[in-house]
């Protein structure tokens, strides 16, 4: 029997705040709606669906990058951070869409990226002109090693997030530069205090032209040990290595110092994306007394089977290891006084019904809802991914290679051949084959499809061929057909996103899992105290699997007793009797209990 929380359990009770409680969706602009008949998304286009951004229920809308890249990592290379790239419109279109949206009571927020830019930005471009150049370290340049037989070889054996080296040799110069991701990425040199304030000054420009904050990628990886040394050697036979370069010396200082020269000065929103962070380190980023990040993305959830080979491959995984995940960070998180930021799906991730529940045709509206419910009944900030309201799943993954877009998935493939097991070779091109398919199911392009709208030509995205493939179900699956349903996943998502807003202990209330050991069901109580007094005890119970299931809930039954079912996955009753209460297959149920 799990003992019954009391109110004296609401650790650190948080402060209410807009950026707590609203509803975030991230839009990927190449491939939300096109208003122009490029193929590609735009900023019209974004503005053309505030109203159905709204009527969802959503408050806060993240763009990923929109500015002027080449897009060798679809904007996360950016070229001119105070210029919209003409792909998706004019500075005065994004000016347009902030009003637009605050005329809603809507905020925005840009993709500040920072860690690097495009090796086309004026800045970089500067740098590697000569050694004596101003903005030589703007960058990160370290001399040639040499091999045994003296031959060049680069600063250190660390290998880059996209595969190959992290360091790339500048003929011009004679000298590496260093880069985490692509070598048409390089890493702005944080040490530079010029650096820094060019950065401020920039998010300040972006401020007082009507952004709201910002969703910061990588953060965590801005100070690295200056010493470059060489990564442990885990890859016997290998000269690259991977290491972590997440949390350098110097992480904390940086972003205390830009919460001093900009954030303070703002009533904004700060997200960070900090890869390689564990609870516990995630709360030096988030108490609100260091006065560094509010809150910010953690990875191990996603992360859950993750293969030895590459992240982009998932082993089967017990359904326990997500719930230990999901558990370990939200009571870490509350109980040191950090903030969450709630998502299961983004530009980087597959789609969530795919990964985490089951994407059959009779069980994936099902899933859709059960995951929905889970994500709004947890504690944090509640980030949604376009599409994830309407059910979309995962592109076949009989789609040719081809089709997919993203540089990852095609440098996974290519390094793979000659990285991995040495023995696929001799076992022939079927096993290949089958990792293909399993790269597939966590490639990124399976977010970065256009938005499936309605059954017209190209899912309503577009009047001309789409830059990427739309998804092949969008004439049964898409945002038209669902508006009016009211079984639909995307009515589910509007009303328990409602829900969610009419019971603060929902957001900010205490989580307690209950049956830890359980791999068939997810089970928790939140508990809160309402502005007025009153103590709150919900209670969520979700199956996971696709049978029906009988649970006892190890709750005290008095306070089972008079137990009111607040929403079902199902839309229909969920009787709790005595202790029990019995679930269809991907079926959930929030309740609320007696305190």
């Amino acid at each position: 029997m799990t003992e019954t929380p009391t109110s004296s359990d609401v650790f650190n009770k948080p402060v209410k705040t807009w950026w707590k409680s609203g509803n975030v969706m991230q839009i990927y602009p190449s491939s939300y709606k096109d208003t122009t008949g490029t193929g590609t998304g735009d900023i019209p286009g974004i503005q053309s669906k505030i109203p159905y951004m709204k009527d969802l229920g959503i408050d806060i809308v993240w763009l990923s990058p929109i500015f002027e890249s080449p897009l060798y990592d679809m904007g996360y290379d950016i070229a001119d951070y105070r210029k919209v790239d003409a792909r998706y419109g004019t500075n005065d279109d994004l000016l347009s869409l902030f009003s637009s949206l605050h005329s809603q009571g809507m905020k925005c927020l840009l993709d500040l990226v920072v860690n690097h830019t495009s090796h086309q930005h004026a800045w970089f471009k500067e740098s590697r002109s000569s050694r004596d150049n101003k903005k030589r370290d703007w960058y990160i340049w370290r001399d040639s090693d040499k091999g045994l037989n003296g031959e060049r070889m680069p600063p250190n054996n660390w290998k880059a997030a996209f595969g190959g080296s992290c360091w790339e040799w500048d003929e011009v110069t004679g000298q590496y530069y260093f880069h985490m991701f692509l070598a048409e990425q390089p890493d702005l040199n944080w040490e530079n205090p010029d650096v820094r304030e060019a950065v401020y000054d920039l998010m300040r420009f972006w401020m007082d032209q009507g952004c709201d904050g910002f969703r910061m990628d990588v953060i965590n990886l801005i100070s690295k040990d200056t010493n470059f040394p060489n990564a442990p050697i885990t890859d016997l036979g290998q000269f690259l290595q991977s290491g972590s370069v997440a949390n350098g010396p110097r992480v904390h200082e940086f972003l205390q110092e830009m919460h001093r020269e900009v954030c303070v000065h703002y009533d904004m929103m700060t997200v960070g994306e900090v890869p390689g962070t564990g609870p516990e380190e995630m709360l030096l980023f988030t108490r609100p007394e260091r006065k560094e990040l509010q809150m910010g993305f953690t990875f191990e959830h996603v992360e859950v089977g993750r293969s030895a080979m590459t992240e982009r491959i998932i082993d089967p995984w017990p359904f326990t290891a997500l719930k230990t995940v999901l558990n370990s960070w939200q009571t870490t998180m509350e109980r040191g006084g950090g903030w969450h930021a709630l998502y299961i799906e983004n530009h980087d991730q597959p789609r969530s019904i795919s990964r985490f529940a089951n994407d059959a045709p009779e069980w994936r509206e099902k899933s859709g809802k059960l995951l929905a419910l889970m994500h709004t009944t947890l504690c944090g900030t509640v980030y949604i991914y376009q599409g994830q309201e309407i059910g979309m799943i995962n592109v076949p993954d009989t789609w040719p290679l081809e089709e997919f877009q993203d540089v990852e998935t095609q440098n996974v493939l290519k390094y793979s051949w000659n990285g991995w097991d040495s023995s696929l070779k001799e076992r022939g091109v079927p096993d290949m084959e089958r990792i293909q398919k399993r790269v597939y199911a966590k490639a990124r392009d399976n977010a970065r499809v256009p938005m499936s709208w309605d059954s017209s030509p190209n899912a309503g995205f577009s009047t001309s061929k789409p830059w990427m493939r739309v998804n092949d179900d969008f004439a049964d699956y898409n945002a038209a057909n669902q508006m009016d349903d009211p079984k639909s996943v995307r009515s589910f998502w509007k009303l328990v996103l409602k829900i969610r807003k009419e019971h603060d202990s929902l957001i900010y209330g205490s989580f307690t899992m209950l049956s830890p050991g359980d791999e068939r069901i997810f089970a928790y109580t939140r508990l809160g105290v309402d502005d007025d007094g009153t103590t709150r005890f919900y209670l969520i119970v979700l199956n996971f699997t696709n049978r029906l299931v009988s649970y006892r809930i190890p709750l005290d039954v008095e306070k089972l007793k008079h137990a009111r079912l607040v929403l079902g996955t199902y839309r229909d009753e969920v009787v709790i009797s005595k202790d029990e209460v019995q679930l269809r297959a991907y079926e959930g149920a929030l309740y609320k209990l007696s305190v």
